[in-house]
């Protein structure tokens, strides 16, 4: 028996009991359909994700926090059901960093320069243009390295003497500005508060670029080391030093086209001294793994559909030997090989396998497109350059190949039934 004549006649079998094939197919159909959507939302986040990594730049930089800080703040979060007794050498207040820190931080070999994080509250923004105040976040630019995506003009220059910030998307309007390319170079007054008199302190700043939208940066406009200084010495202006807020962490600037081994001997030299130290890659990191912890849940419930589907393969498989069972005893009677017909009902199951698989595939890919065209119009429309889900040939390839094979494997034992027959008990067999 040909090749061509095997695969035709497993189709034609395939096709004798519509109803029961038609389900068979519906189950690999839904597990195909739930792991190719779920990947393939994943592929989008995470290729979202490297985009605005890219775009962002942060190489060759990174943040270091107190690993008492990170313990305390652990414990705060998850909790802890140790009951520990009072030290009066343990303090409870998160850990600062001191000048003395600062000096140990800067001395690890492999780091250019370093400087304290401090954390800036501002009250409000407001202009010339306009006789209203909005409320406002900055963050001083951590690194020349950082580059995050602008609608238009520059980022701040870390080390200029000019006052300078970048404007966050939608306030160019808000302060009076005909356009984000118009507001390039205006004035703007940040207004914060003395913690000792509780006034109101005001400090004009010139705007450099307007930012882009994006997932980072935790909707703060980014500020130079000049207006830092400033907004800070205004905020703790009259108090005495030992009142003044110490920083709870540091950012360090390593020297160009550090390698990952650099990376992580500075990181073990930090650790060392009590400190932990991130990279840029490390925080998106976490963020992948969120993301990834949510997709393997979903595809979790793809394989589950796909096991359900398989026993729905050996179910229909071994129907379909027991019905044909004489037809079987008289293909051996003429001369048909027990590996033929093994061959004839292993190609039954990979066909009810590669086409749940594939249309499987086409309903995510329709869905998919669905759903980009609902997310770019709704919940995504503020974050230009998201693709919610995006399809990967080589992942859409591997699920039907694993598809297919579990379907093999699901229709192995009723093929192997079927090779075993005895031709003379088969037509017998009523």
């Amino acid at each position: 028996m040909k090749t061509s004549d095997i695969i035709a006649t497993a189709n034609t079998n395939m096709l004798r009991n519509k109803g029961r094939s038609f389900l068979t197919i519906l189950a690999v159909f839904i597990g195909a359909f739930t792991i190719v959507l779920t990947t393939s939302i994943n592929t989008g986040v995470n290729q979202y994700i490297d985009d605005q990594m890219a775009g962002t730049g942060g190489e060759d930089y990174i943040e270091i926090f107190p690993e008492s800080t990170l313990a305390q703040v652990s414990e705060q979060f998850l909790g802890s059901d140790e009951i520990q007794e009072y030290s009066p050498e343990k303090s409870q207040d998160v850990q600062s960093i001191s000048d003395e820190d600062m000096e140990k931080i800067r001395a690890v070999h492999g780091i250019k320069s370093a400087a304290p994080y401090r954390q800036l509250s501002v009250e409000y923004i407001t202009s010339g243009e306009t006789d209203k105040k909005f409320v406002y976040k900055v963050l001083e630019l951590p690194s020349n390295n950082i580059t995050p995506p602008l609608v238009t003009g520059r980022i701040v220059a870390l080390d200029a003497g000019q006052l300078q910030l970048t404007l966050l998307p939608g306030y160019s309007g808000k302060l009076g500005f005909k356009s984000d390319k118009a507001a390039i170079g205006q004035k703007v007054t940040l207004g914060v508060q003395n913690r000792l008199s509780g006034k109101i302190k005001k400090v004009d700043a010139t705007i450099t670029g307007v930012q882009e939208k994006t997932v980072f940066g935790g909707g703060s406009s980014w500020i130079n080391t000049s207006l830092s200084n400033e907004l800070y010495a205004k905020i703790v202006d009259g108090m005495p030093d030992s009142l003044k807020d110490k920083a709870m962490a540091a950012t360090a600037e390593l020297y160009e086209g550090s390698s990952d081994q650099n990376i992580a001997d500075i990181k073990a030299a930090l650790s060392e001294i009590g400190y932990t130290a991130m990279t840029t890659e490390d925080q998106i990191g976490l963020i992948k793994t969120f993301f990834d912890a949510i997709t393997l849940v979903l595809t979790i419930f793809g394989v589950i559909a796909l096991l359900a589907a398989s026993i729905g393969i050996i179910n229909t498989l071994f129907m379909s030997v027991q019905e044909r069972t004489r037809e079987i005893g008289l293909m051996k009677a003429m001369g048909l090989a027990s590996g033929s017909v093994r061959t004839v009902f292993s190609l039954e199951a990979i066909s009810l396998g590669f086409w749940g698989s594939v249309l499987g595939v086409a309903g995510a890919f329709l869905a998919g497109n669905l759903a980009n065209s609902i997310a770019a119009d709704t919940f995504l429309s503020g974050l230009p350059g998201f693709t919610l889900v995006v399809f990967d040939v080589w992942n859409i390839a591997g699920i039907i190949l694993l598809v297919i094979a579990i379907a093999f494997l699901a229709g192995l034992l009723p093929a192997i039934r079927a090779a075993r027959l005895h031709p003379i008990d088969a037509l017998r067999y009523e």
